[in-house]
């Protein structure tokens, strides 16, 4: 299949599931908006009302982490199931089985898209005027997107094996969620070798942290880092493509027997 017969067709199927989806709420697109609008809303009421925290715009440091965490998250977890969701037609069209996370993917990056207006919107609000750093976001969104992709290919073969793994997860993001310093900052952290090691293990952390530099600090992010961020989605990438061409038939088995 040439690459721009594929690269349409994934966008079609994610367009129509998107079509499909809106269908089933009253307000449709509007929750695109709406969702991370809400996030903010409760982030305000907690820790800025409730708890009455005197870290300085901490809400926009969690606005920050969060809207961009969510990303990963919701991406990785309903990707995962796309191979056993899409078993049906896997037995009857000989398509190449990763299509199907990536059509998964490419809702997340539409959706995606109108969560990084809203925080544009919201840090203007917030008294955050526009810099030259801010042109760091698109690097920034590419590398989350290759990220992205590694695990969710990678999780999709995981769950289309055994169905446990979905469980397992949805428990690992929520792990993260706690790890990737959404609700705290790996700068104030003084251990300079933990710091180390968690970066390296987790990727996101990096990201996260990117991002509020670029957006917050009007700073460029460690190129370093993000570099090492770079190497470990295209091992990821590289693995899960290597694997779905080792496994075609028998996905295309599993997926009459389940």
């Amino acid at each position: 299949m040439p690459p721009r017969q594929y690269i349409t067709l994934v966008d079609t199927l994610a367009r129509f599931q998107l079509k499909a989806e809106a269908r089933r709420f009253a307000l449709g697109y509007v929750w695109w908006f709406l969702e991370p609008m809400l996030y903010v809303g409760v982030f305000y009421l907690v820790f800025d009302q409730l708890l009455g925290t005197r870290q300085q715009d901490f809400v926009v440091f969690l606005a920050v982490g969060k809207l961009t965490f969510i990303w990963f998250s919701k991406s990785v977890n309903q990707a995962s199931h796309s191979l056993v969701n899409s078993n049906g037609l896997i037995a009857q069209v000989n398509l190449p089985k990763h299509l199907f996370p990536l059509s998964v993917l490419q809702e997340g990056v539409y959706r995606q898209s109108a969560v990084f207006i809203f925080l544009l919107v919201f840090l203007l609000f917030a008294g955050y005027s526009p810099q030259l750093s801010w042109l760091w976001l698109l690097p920034l969104i590419v590398l989350q997107y290759l990220l992205i992709t590694g695990c969710a290919m990678l999780g999709a073969l995981l769950v289309c094996w055994r169905r446990d793994f979905q469980m397992l997860i949805q428990l690992g993001t929520v792990f993260l969620l706690f790890m990737s310093g959404v609700f705290w900052d790996v700068q104030a952290i003084q251990n300079t070798d933990l710091v180390a090691w968690l970066s390296i293990l987790n990727p996101l952390l990096v990201l996260l942290s990117a991002y509020r530099e670029v957006l917050m600090m009007g700073q460029a992010p460690d190129t370093l880092a993000l570099i090492w961020v770079l190497l470990e989605s295209v091992l990821l990438i590289t693995a899960a493509l290597w694997l779905y061409r080792k496994l075609n038939y028998w996905l295309a088995q599993r997926a009459l027997t389940q």
